[in-house]
């Protein structure tokens, strides 16, 4: 489902450490727009809005509408930084976007059909090779994620970056041809050694327990007496 993001922020002019600090203390963080062609702008938005934000996936790779003071802007999210030990956001970088003009965004991979493919239901485990893709589009083509069919693999199985299906009007960022040693891996189904092992060993185990002991000699004796 298509999400619509809006980010609402005032202008500020005060730069530096101290007057960052200063907006945190206050619960908001400071951040900054720039791109196509214009001079960049200052901002702080509200920490709790912009968290709640940060919690959908699609608003990474989404294109989102930020109103400075009332003013509109489409933006896409370039960085985001965060403190180091709290839960923080401590800036935002925004860039705008032209409709017009193609953007590069790095957006997430989805593996769907996991659940009933037969590899994972032969006991295989699914291995992600990529989770995540950098692509060029127009704003208006921009995906918030790139599928990925896996609901056929069998174990072994691999499935490579060049079989990755894009949508339309979007290309991969520096992968103009594919050969047999420029391919790389995005997914595979292996089975895990240690699971095969424990298993035979579990088998093996049985079967010795199943074989009956051989009788001591004074036992077979007494047998052999009554």
């Amino acid at each position: 489902m298509q999400e619509n993001f809006e980010i609402d922020a005032v202008s500020r002019s005060d730069q530096g450490k101290g007057a960052s600090r200063r907006l945190r203390r206050e619960g908001l963080v400071p951040g900054i727009i720039y791109g196509s062609g214009k001079d960049p702008e200052m901002f702080a938005t509200k920490h709790n809005e912009l968290i709640k934000h940060l919690d959908h996936e699609a608003f990474y790779s989404h294109i989102l509408t930020v109103k400075v003071d009332g003013k509109a802007q489409k933006v896409v999210l370039k960085d985001l930084q965060r403190h180091p030990a709290k839960p923080f956001v401590t800036h935002v970088d925004l860039m705008r976007v032209r409709m017009d003009e193609a953007i590069r965004m790095t957006v997430p991979l989805h593996f769907e059909g996991e659940e009933g493919c037969p590899g994972v239901k032969a006991r295989g485990t699914l291995l992600r090779g990529m989770t995540e893709l950098e692509i060029e589009c127009l704003p208006n083509d921009l995906p918030e994620y790139i599928a990925v069919d896996v609901s056929k693999m069998e174990i072994d199985d691999i499935i490579h970056l060049s079989q990755v299906a894009m949508p339309k009007g979007v290309s991969l960022v520096g992968w103009d041809k594919f050969d047999e040693e420029n391919d790389p891996m995005v997914v595979t189904i292996e089975v895990m050694r240690g699971s095969v092992d424990d298993e035979a060993g579990g088998t093996e185990a049985e079967a010795v327990a199943e074989v009956p002991k051989p009788k001591a000699k004074d036992e077979q004796g007494s047998a052999d007496k009554d």
